[in-house]
């Protein structure tokens, strides 16, 4: 990663010892020195208002202050300090001075050939380094008819070791900002157009029912959320505020490969719709598959599952299972994943496999998919088949990896191809 901690190489693992399971930050930005004018877009409000204290907004304004900035960033989305016509000449200039509404920088755009979008987006620098431009991340915009969802990241890198999942080869450097993750939402609806009196730019897919462009927001790009859940908890409650950016948290999903002691917080202070990265039904397969397993094992997993906040019939937990040739795609599995989620209000989403260099997996066949599916289906669940959706431009489910990882030294200042998402499709009710 262009950052801080391109002197810090990744772990090996010694000849024989089990596969690494987690993988500690090399980063803390927190540790670090900001350079430049900080931006103000994609703070909290109580942060907002902080800003506003440090630059001398008397006490008794500040509510007020807060309250006409956070509407110009998250409602209408204002680019410059000029365009807020009910703040005073004064301020303007003094936050012009201070502070920008600069957002990430898009470095790349790119588009596949069903509509879907890939943006490689560079955060600020954080921290004093002739080489450290930044960390550099994706999102991914998958539009329908009824619906646009933004695939966010969390962290840059990957936590966890998930041996199908390109992610799980990158190194984690940090977790990323609240600030960061939702600047991902404000960036998305600049390039689509999702502001008021705004229009996409012509032959760009999004919805046609009248809805918002980005209607939905997954944490299923890079990192795993629920190790970075204070941040994703703060990202959310910007991204959802009803005076601001105005999500529903209904169409806010939170993926986990799952961490079971972050569950309850999240359900109470989140919350958040749930998905959880399954992918097995036997421990001894999904401690390949998933290696967070041997922590939290099944059994425990689907008990905080039955427990999770909030959790009904009509808040259902979405069961992510990609679909592996000969690996869990069986008939018995099929029928063993039935049983196992008995008495949870769940949708099962089977995603096939969608391959990446290097990779030792295949996808099931399709009859097999679809022979599955039925097995859940009839037992009463649904368990809708995700379309793979940008596999041109490896945006799709499992594709993704940082093109900002580097090598060693020297020579990380060169790019690679990729970033990292695991359940880039995963289901979001909308009922």
């Amino acid at each position: 990663m262009a950052t801080a901690s391109l002197d810090t190489a990744r772990p090996e693992r010694r000849a024989g010892s089990s596969p690494l399971i987690e993988k500690t930050p090399e980063v803390r930005p927190e540790a670090m020195v900001a350079t430049g004018r900080p931006s103000l877009v994609g703070l909290t409000r109580n942060a907002l208002r902080e800003r506003l204290a440090a630059i001398g907004v008397p006490e008794r304004e500040q509510r007020m202050r807060t309250g006409q900035l956070w509407h110009w960033i998250n409602v209408r989305g204002a680019s410059s300090f000029e365009a807020m016509t009910n703040v005073g000449k004064a301020l303007k200039a003094e936050l012009e001075q201070v502070y920008t509404l600069d957002r990430p920088e898009v470095v790349s755009e790119q588009v596949s050939r069903d509509g879907t979008r890939k943006w490689l987006l560079r955060m600020p620098p954080t921290g004093r380094h002739d080489h450290n431009r930044g960390a550099e991340i994706e999102c991914v915009y998958i539009p329908a008819n009824d619906r646009g969802t933004l695939c966010v990241s969390s962290q840059v890198g990957c936590t966890l070791t998930c041996s199908f999942c390109h992610t799980g080869t990158q190194r984690l450097v940090r977790n990323l900002s609240a600030q960061e993750i939702t600047a991902q939402l404000v960036v998305a609806r600049d390039r689509l157009g999702d502001w008021p009196g705004q229009s996409p730019p012509k032959g760009t897919f999004v919805p046609v029912d009248g809805s918002r462009f980005v209607s939905n927001v997954v944490f299923m790009g890079m990192g795993e959320p629920l190790y970075n859940v204070d941040n994703v908890i703060d990202a959310i409650g910007v991204m959802s505020d009803n005076e601001g950016l105005g999500l529903s948290r209904r169409r806010i999903t939170v993926s986990t490969s799952g961490v079971v002691p972050q569950f309850e917080r999240l359900g109470i202070d989140a919350n958040a719709m749930l998905a959880i990265s399954l992918h097995a039904v036997r421990d001894d397969l999904r401690n390949v598959l998933v290696p967070l397993n041997r922590k939290y094992p099944i059994r425990e997993l689907l008990d905080a599952c039955r427990n999770y906040p909030g959790v009904s019939n009509a808040r259902r937990i979405t069961f992510e299972y990609v679909m592996l040739k000969g690996v869990n795609d069986s008939d018995a599995e099929a029928r063993e994943l039935v049983r196992l989620l008995k008495g949870i209000p769940a949708k099962i989403n089977l995603i096939p496999f969608n391959p990446w260099p290097g990779s030792s997996y295949e996808c099931s066949d399709w009859e097999r998919i679809e022979r599955f599916s039925e097995i859940v289906f009839n037992a009463g669940y649904a368990s809708p088949v995700r379309t793979p959706r940008g596999r041109d431009i490896l945006a799709a489910c499992g594709q993704l990896k940082s093109e900002t990882e580097k090598l060693r030294a020297r020579a990380r200042l060169m790019l690679e191809d990729g970033i990292g998402a695991e359940g880039v499709y995963g289901a979001v009710d909308d009922d």
